[in-house]
């Protein structure tokens, strides 16, 4: 029974263009939080051929377990679904290519049916952004340097 509703669900969203909504919310809160931190924000994989629900970037200089600590308003992860809880670089983030100082930066936001506030999310991280005390080393918008 709940497999059939759940089905049911999915082919009325897809039916009255929900893919096509969050997509542009996830656009929408990308945008806002690059024009906000400018040169700082990195989208983790290409800008198309993605699910139209995940934004996943890094911002440099900040870990991603931090900024999300900063940010405890914002329901998000860090690392890609299948690494998530771990402060190690994702291995999904490394085989996409990301080094490790940028996959432990990453913070993979989703977005889902009752997503609408891109406003709320957008405040809050750029708000959280600077108050991040443990940069990391070496990555660009830091000044520790790592060491050898």
């Amino acid at each position: 029974m709940a497999l059939g509703a759940a089905a049911d669900l999915a082919a009325h969203d897809l039916a009255t263009g929900a893919p096509s909504r969050l997509a542009h919310l996830r656009d929408d809160l990308h945008r806002r939080l690059d024009a906000a931190l400018p040169g700082r924000v990195h989208l983790s994989g290409p800008a198309g051929r993605r699910l139209p629900n995940t934004l996943n970037i890094s911002i440099d200089g900040i870990p991603g377990h931090d900024l999300l600590a900063a940010a405890p308003a914002v329901a998000a992860s860090t690392g890609s679904a299948c690494h998530s809880g771990t402060r190690t670089p994702s291995p999904v983030l490394s085989a996409m290519g990301l080094e490790a100082d940028r996959a432990l930066s990453a913070v993979r936001l989703s977005l889902g049916r009752w997503s609408t506030d891109i406003e709320t999310a957008t405040a809050a991280l750029i708000s959280a952004a600077p108050t991040i005390s443990h940069p990391l080393p070496g990555l660009p918008g830091t000044t520790e340097q790592a060491t050898p």
